[in-house]
């Protein structure tokens, strides 16, 4: 096995037995870190730090992993529909998504890119006390669309 001493330096190729009397008289553990290697990666170290040092690294990985859900209304969306979506949208901000609010255009609606923006400011006023806006409303082909990220 290939073995590594505390301070990252390679001792070489050498049996098990001779890696574990190393590891005995520098007062540490032989962890195997790389089983898969030819031939097999040891390192001299304290165990109980390599633990902690991989529970670490799990935890890490575990974190929230922020998406960006989104919601889409129309301009003649009604003001219960754009309630529910709201109170969506509060439940997403909750769990730390950005949300992507769309407000939709269909034929003649595009000439009427005003009830548009009334729809997506009445969105953002809602969303204004638990998320700030982090795009602002623009539009983008048949659809304005604006970006809110919750709020520290």
């Amino acid at each position: 096995m290939r073995v590594i001493n505390a301070e990252g330096a390679m001792l070489g190729v050498m049996p098990t037995g001779k890696a574990m009397e190393a590891a005995r008289e520098a007062g540490q553990d032989l962890v195997e870190v790389a089983p898969n290697e030819r031939p097999p990666v040891c390192k001299i170290m304290d165990f109980g730090k390599f633990k902690y040092s991989q529970k670490k690294r799990a935890s890490k990985q575990k974190q929230h992993q922020v998406q960006v859900k989104e919601i889409r209304v129309r301009p003649k969306t009604g003001d219960h529909d754009i309630e529910v979506k709201v109170k969506r949208a509060r439940e997403f901000l909750e769990h730390k998504d950005k949300v992507l609010v769309n407000v939709l255009f269909r034929g003649r609606e595009l000439a009427h890119i005003d009830e548009g923006r009334k729809v997506m400011d009445e969105v953002l006023q809602a969303l204004d006390d638990v998320a700030k806006v982090e795009k602002n409303p623009s539009m983008e082909g048949k659809r304005m669309t604006a970006i809110v990220a919750p709020r520290a």
